[in-house]
Parts: C-alpha cells; sequence; structure tokens
C-alpha cells in the first residue's frame, strides 16, 4: 500500500503515523490482552464514582455510611471559587487552554527533567482519567506490564488517549467538578466536600482562600503534607499554593503577604451530622442486604444507594436510653454481688478459671506457643505485659494501662443485652440494639447470639395445649411432679422444681400458671401435650433454631435468639399470621429515584381465636395475682385502660435474663446477661428477668407513650374478632388479711391500706412484686393468716400507693 507513494517524504511520515494509529487501536482493544483495560466509550460517557451508601431511619435521619472512599460528591456550584483558582494555579495553570494534553507543559518538563529538575507535565484532565478510571492498577494493566519501562508508558498513554475523550465529551466546569469528586485528601477522606468537613467541618462552598490552599497542597503528597500529622510541612506546602495563586493573578501581593501569616486552623467534623459510623444497626442491614445486592449487581460500599431502614429515630433513641440507664444500675449491682471474688462458677458453684481458657482460645497463644516450646513462663509473662488501651466503661472511654490478662478480666465480667422491638401487623423492625457499644463489643446480641430462653419458652407449651382443647381455666395442681422419658433406650425421670422450691398443692388455672411461671404445672401440661408438639409449635410460630425435644423443653433450655423470640410472640398480636420482619423499607440511587421495596412475608400459622387467647394469656402476667410482671406496676404505664402482657424468664443458675413485653401495638424482646456463661448473679433477687430485663422495658415504654410524636398510645388490646369458644370466665381469688383479727381499735378497717398477697405469701410481704420466678428456700415459705377477696376499688387504690412508695423508696436511695 504504501509503495505507492514514491515520495519518501511522504511515505515515512505515513507509515509512521498509520503505525501510531493501529498501535492506539491495539491499546483501546487491549489486542491480545498485552495492554490491559482502556475506558470505553460508553465508560466516558457513564463514568461511575465509589460513592459509599447511605443508611437512614425511616423518618429520614442518617445513622451511617458504607465506603470503601469515604466520599459525597458535589456540583460546580457548590465549590468555593478559591478552591477552582487555588486548583488550577497550582496544578494546571493552562487548564481552560488545551484539550487534555498539554504539550507545551510536556516540552518544558521534559527539557526540566533533562537538567536535573523533575518537574510534572500531567494535567487535571489526564489525572482525572487515571483517578476515574484507574488505570495504573493491576486489574487495568496488560500482560506488557511486567515490563517496567514500558509499563508506565502504557499507563500514560492510556490517560492521554482517555483525557482526549473526557475533553470532547465533556465541559471544563464539569471536569474540574469529576477531579476534585475523586481525588484523595488522605485520612480515608475522598472529594472536596468531605475534605472541607473533614478538616474544617464546613461545606466545599465556605472554604475561604487560605483553607483552600492547604487542600489543593495536599494533593502533592497526602501523607507528606498533612496538616495533622505534619502541620509544619502542610503550612509550607499552603504557602507555595499561595504564592501560586499571587503568581497568576488570583490573589493579590498584600492578600498573599496576609494569608502566609495565617496559622493553619484546623476543626475537625464528621462526614455528616447525625451519623453515627459503625454500629449493630449498620452491621445488620449490611448483613440484610448481602444476598440482594449479590443477587442484583450493586456493591454497597461503591454505588452510592440510599437504604432506609424501617428504625423508628425516636424509639431507637428511648431504647438506647432505657438500656443505658438499666444497664448501668446492673453493672453496679453485678459488682456489688461478687465483690473481689471471681464470678466465674459452673452450675455446682466450683470457681472456672475463664481468663486462663480465654487465653488459650486466642490466635496468638498458638504463635507464642511455636515462638516459646517448652517455655509457658515467657507466654504468660506476654500476655501479663502492661500497655496503653482504651477501654469501654459507664464513665466513658478511658485510656489505661492493661495487659491482655487484665482486659479479659475485664470485660469477662462485663454485663451485656440484646433488644428488639417489632410492629408485627407490618414486619417493620422500629427497634435495634445489639448489646452495650458496637465499638467495643462486636457480638449483636440480636440475631447472632443464641441463650437459653428460660420461662419466656412457656408460652409455646400453653399454645400446645389450647390447640389440644384445653382452656385458660382448665385447672391442674401445684404438686411434685415425676415425668418419664427414654434416653438411649433407657428410661429416666425428671423432677421439676418450682422456683421457691416448694409446692402450695393448689389448683390452678392455667391462665395463673404461667402468669405465676409454675414450672410443675407447666411440666405437667408439656407432658399431657407432648414435648414435641411444644417444639412444633414453637417452630410454626418464628423460633428457628434447633429445639431438642426432651420433657424440659418448655422450661427454655434451648438457645435461641432476641430476634426469633420476638417474631414468634409477634404471630399472637398479628392475629396468628407470623411475619418474617424486615429491617429495610426501601432502597433509592443518590438522585432519589426508587431501587427496591421491601415488604414482610406473612403466613398463617395460628387461628384468630388462638391468638387472641395467647395475648390473654400473657395478659395473665399483669392482671393474674402474683403475676411475673406486675413489677410494671412502678412505671407510669397504665392510663387509658392500658394493657400490657409479658413474660419474664431466667435460665438455670441466672445465666440469662430475659423479658418480652407486648402492647397493643408493638412486641420487644429484651436478653440481659454475661457472654461468659460462667459469670452470673447468685439470686433470683438480683438477676432474675424481673429485676434486670423488665426494667428495660418499663423504662423504654414509659419513655414511648410520653411522647405523643412518636404516634404510639397507651389502650387496651383490641377486641376478638371472632368467637371466642373456650371459657375465660375463672377470676384468681385475691386475698387479704382479716383485720379483725386484730386487737388494736386503732385500726379502721374501712380505711385500711390493704396489701394484695398470694394464697402461698404472708400478708407481710405485699404489696406483692414478688414473681414465682424468685428462687426461695423451703424455709422461707409460710403460710398465710386468715383472707378475706378485695374489691376493685381497693385494688386501685393499693396499686396506687404502691407506686407512690416506689417512687419513693427509690428518690430516699438516691439521696
Amino acid at each position: 500500500m504504501f509503495k505507492e507513494i514514491r515520495n519518501k517524504y511522504i511515505r515515512y511520515p505515513s507509515i509512521f503515523l498509520f503505525c501510531i494509529i493501529i498501535f492506539f487501536c491495539a491499546l483501546q482493544l487491549n489486542f491480545l490482552w498485552l495492554f490491559g483495560y482502556s475506558p470505553s466509550y460508553e465508560d466516558i460517557k457513564t463514568p461511575t464514582l465509589r460513592v459509599g451508601s447511605e443508611l437512614y431511619t425511616s423518618d429520614g435521619k442518617l445513622i451511617g455510611r458504607y465506603y470503601k472512599e469515604n466520599r459525597t460528591p458535589v456540583t460546580f456550584k457548590e465549590i468555593s471559587p478559591s478552591i477552582i483558582n487555588a486548583l488550577i494555579a497550582t496544578e494546571d495553570v493552562r487548564f481552560y487552554k488545551h484539550m487534555g494534553i498539554d504539550f507545551r507543559s510536556l516540552l518544558s518538563s521534559g527539557i526540566s527533567t533533562a537538567t536535573g529538575d523533575k518537574r510534572g507535565a500531567s494535567t487535571i484532565t489526564q489525572q482525572l482519567a487515571k483517578n476515574l478510571y484507574r488505570t495504573r492498577y493491576n486489574k487495568s494493566q496488560g500482560a506488557l506490564s511486567r515490563i517496567p519501562v514500558v509499563r508506565t508508558l502504557i499507563a500514560k498513554l492510556k490517560e492521554w488517549l482517555t483525557a482526549v475523550k473526557l475533553e470532547s465529551n465533556y465541559s471544563k466546569n464539569d471536569i474540574i467538578t469529576m477531579y476534585l469528586n475523586t481525588v484523595s485528601f488522605g485520612n480515608n477522606t475522598y472529594g472536596i466536600k468531605t475534605a472541607s468537613r473533614i478538616y474544617f467541618d464546613k461545606e466545599a462552598n465556605q472554604l475561604d482562600v487560605p483553607e483552600a490552599a492547604l487542600l489543593v497542597g495536599m494533593l502533592k503528597g497526602t501523607t507528606t503534607y498533612n496538616p495533622i500529622k505534619n502541620p509544619q510541612k502542610a503550612l509550607e506546602r499552603r504557602n507555595v499554593a499561595l504564592a501560586q495563586m499571587n503568581k497568576y493573578n488570583y490573589i493579590s501581593t498584600a492578600e498573599l503577604n496576609t494569608y502566609k501569616s495565617t496559622p493553619i486552623k484546623l476543626k475537625e467534623g464528621r462526614v455528616d451530622d447525625g451519623s453515627d459510623g459503625d454500629s449493630y444497626l449498620r452491621a445488620a442491614v449490611d448483613k440484610y442486604l448481602e444476598k440482594w445486592c449479590k443477587d442484583n449487581n450493586y456493591d454497597l460500599y461503591e454505588d452510592g444507594l440510599k437504604i432506609y431502614t424501617t428504625i423508628d429515630s425516636k424509639l431507637q433513641q428511648y431504647a438506647e436510653e432505657a438500656v443505658a440507664e438499666q444497664m448501668k444500675t446492673i453493672q453496679r449491682r453485678f459488682y456489688s454481688v461478687w465483690g473481689n471474688e471471681d464470678p466465674w462458677e459452673d452450675s455446682e458453684g466450683k470457681k472456672v478459671d475463664y481468663p486462663d481458657r480465654a487465653m488459650r482460645s486466642l490466635p496468638i497463644y498458638k504463635i507464642l506457643e511455636k515462638k516459646y516450646p517448652n517455655n509457658p513462663d515467657s507466654i504468660t509473662s506476654w500476655f501479663n505485659k502492661k500497655k496503653k488501651m482504651r477501654i469501654f466503661t459507664w464513665k466513658g472511654d478511658r485510656d489505661t494501662l492493661f495487659s491482655t490478662m487484665d482486659s479479659i478480666r475485664y470485660y469477662g465480667k462485663m454485663m451485656n443485652t440484646g433488644m428488639m422491638t417489632l410492629d408485627p401487623f407490618n414486619g417493620k423492625i422500629k427497634v435495634w440494639v445489639g448489646g452495650l457499644d458496637h465499638k467495643y463489643f462486636k457480638y449483636d446480641h440480636v440475631n447472632q447470639s443464641k441463650r437459653q430462653a428460660g420461662s419466656t419458652f412457656k408460652p409455646f407449651a400453653y399454645l400446645a395445649a389450647l390447640e389440644s382443647g384445653l382452656g385458660p381455666c382448665d385447672k391442674f395442681t401445684d404438686k411434685p411432679v415425676r415425668i418419664a422419658y427414654q434416653e438411649k433406650g433407657k428410661t429416666e425421670y425428671w423432677e421439676p422444681k418450682n422456683a421457691s422450691w416448694s409446692n402450695s398443692y393448689s389448683e390452678m388455672s392455667l391462665r395463673l400458671a404461667m402468669a405465676r411461671s409454675v414450672n410443675t404445672i407447666t411440666a405437667q401440661i408439656t407432658e399431657k401435650v407432648g414435648w414435641d408438639n411444644v417444639v412444633k409449635w414453637a417452630h410454626e410460630c418464628g423460633i428457628d433454631s434447633h429445639l431438642e425435644s426432651v420433657p424440659s423443653v418448655s422450661l427454655g433450655p434451648n438457645d435461641v435468639t432476641v430476634f426469633e423470640m420476638v417474631r414468634a410472640y409477634g404471630t399472637f398480636l398479628n392475629g396468628g399470621l407470623k411475619t418474617d420482619p424486615i429491617l429495610v423499607e426501601k432502597i433509592t440511587d443518590l438522585d432519589g429515584n426508587l431501587i427496591e421495596e421491601f415488604t414482610a412475608k406473612t403466613k398463617r400459622v395460628l387461628s384468630e381465636e388462638m391468638s387472641w387467647l395467647m395475648l390473654y394469656m400473657l395478659r395473665g402476667g399483669m392482671e393474674e395475682p402474683g403475676g411475673t410482671s406486675q413489677a410494671l406496676w412502678e412505671w407510669d404505664l397504665w392510663k387509658k385502660g392500658n394493657q400490657i402482657g409479658g413474660k419474664t424468664g431466667t435460665s438455670s443458675d441466672y445465666v440469662d435474663a430475659w423479658y418480652m413485653g407486648v402492647t397493643k401495638d408493638l412486641v420487644t424482646g429484651i436478653w440481659v446477661g454475661c457472654d461468659e456463661r460462667t459469670a452470673h448473679f447468685k439470686n433470683g433477687e438480683t438477676g432474675e428477668g424481673s429485676r434486670t430485663a423488665l426494667p428495660i422495658f418499663g423504662k423504654f415504654m414509659e419513655k414511648v407513650y410520653k411522647d405523643p410524636s412518636t404516634g404510639y398510645t397507651m389502650g387496651p388490646f383490641p377486641k376478638a374478632k371472632v368467637k371466642i369458644t373456650k371459657d375465660l370466665n375463672c377470676p384468681t381469688p385475691r386475698y387479704v388479711p382479716d383485720t379483725t383479727s386484730n386487737d388494736s381499735l386503732e385500726v379502721d378497717s374501712t380505711n385500711f391500706e390493704i396489701p394484695i398477697v398470694e394464697p402461698t405469701q404472708p400478708a407481710q410481704n405485699a404489696p406483692v412484686v414478688q414473681k414465682s420466678e424468685d428462687k426461695k428456700t423451703p424455709e422461707q415459705v409460710k403460710q398465710p393468716v386468715a383472707e378475706v377477696p378485695l374489691t376493685k376499688k381497693q385494688e386501685r387504690e393499693l396499686r396506687r400507693k404502691q407506686r407512690q412508695e416506689e417512687k419513693e423508696k427509690k428518690k430516699n436511695n438516691n439521696e
């Protein structure tokens, strides 16, 4: 083809030009995978920033972000002119005159480099090409990248080619805006908006000239000229940028002198007001959306999604406040109970060397064993070496000198919690408190931690009883029980004990027995309906964890999550429909365009009658005499005929404490305990569910009800929508001492403060907030004196006085 061109002065340049064209075509097409990726025309037309996703509550409050590069894009109008001027004067003074490649600067740079003065010649557009399309990353490089000089040359040529494409598709202002949105400013800070907030707590359009010069000066080296790490070098570089602005007439000489004498004034800010960064909720949403992102080809950390959770910011705040208030009290109580004694004991009361076991389970222990074979003293010395450490305390984070063993002992005594609140009618999770502080305790106690449910599992036994044909008024006797069962072909016997270590030998309705959490009656019911049926109905209602079908299953020996328990109790409130809770309502892009909406899946597992009866049974905890929920009288929850159903739970040795609370609108589950199961309270007075987890519920609901803006109000449960075929007419008698047995004439029986007592309790223990789960020795149980029923008016008066006395007692204790 070229032989036809006879003039060699034309032929050779033509051949050279043809080779250049072929080379750039090969470069663009990545011929034989030699050159690596180059941006296509489509890539140029639709550039993608690696923008983090934002996490919001249902009412629009920002609570967290996901990012690999912490950036929030801005438009050209949102950038201070000082930033634009400083950038052009310092990085590319001919920016508005070239077409992406500045050949004059390239020639000047070549001459300077040859004379020993290395200067860069990359234009802002070329730097944008490098930042936006990552042309120098391994994934963008081909086979020729293994040759050092060739690798650099190819990368540079790809940047030239991409720069020209950018210039042909975008205006200069668009290019400079994209550049300022992509560039790094150190400290995992990307983009001018984020940098403005991080270093000066300002918006990008509020920066003054010295601040703009400081940020632009950092671009030469984000570590070397970082104003936090190297303030002196940052000051020098800032003044260089100011000098360049003066040189190209962006500022006067007088302004230059003024600005150069201005010290650096940093004001550390946050990327977004209200963002709490990493949290249990943020981690839970990440896990919740993992499959969705994979199925829909989204990257939570790079695609700039706006994720709207189902969380109610006000309810979440009140829950966190209630948890903090009660957990401080519980931790003080725990320290008081054990004093200087180690709290780690097994079920037989024998001390357990938890710190040693924890030490040996650490990955570093295996490494040290190899480093110091047959030298355990060196390993022990390493673990006992003091070092600076920041620890969690209820008075705020504290810097201290701790060894690894000190840390193990300290956190091994820390009580923790998990709390979740659900609206079962739409499946939206309103509250998620995974623990004390995600920074120090990563383990989520809502959906990761599985613990013994204790008596909160009993309702599933009573549900099985109702489904088998029994009713709330059917009676069983509280008496010693011996249940035979088969294990490995051998007959074994299980003899459950009540928490009080005694039996009343009195008949109780199913409702009263569940309200008082009577173990012997629950065991009899379980034997009657079959423990397989108890497991079956627990699974039907929403428990996914494996449940061992054993005679004691109804007393909660199996490990379950707070999430599962809340879902299962939600089935009772939602008319028998099991609802799979959702944590995310919708996802949009950065511009607010809807990408996905989420709705909860439901399945009918109970009839409406059965679900209403279960709510009626749960209300017994407050309405039946001696019900285990009656400590809730302490809080202001009882106006407008408000009704609350609930169930306390305490596992063996007071390791796990629970409370499940149900109102007409919400279901809340709370677990309290130590992550190390051998650390626990000594008795029910300090460690049972009604004294640890229940107060969190009481405090939480009191705060919710006192804030009308939450939309949650007091009131009774809805009336049954279907005919109730079971007998409910079996009121439990309430008893008071017979005042005629008192000799004193000063006692006016018509104006006597009448305490409520249980038939198995002495009158002087009233008012009753003592739950049947309180463990007492047989010697502590006495017979009551002669008793007469209370009137409803006397009950209301007594409850009012009970609340008043409790408040005065708390006030006196605080004083």
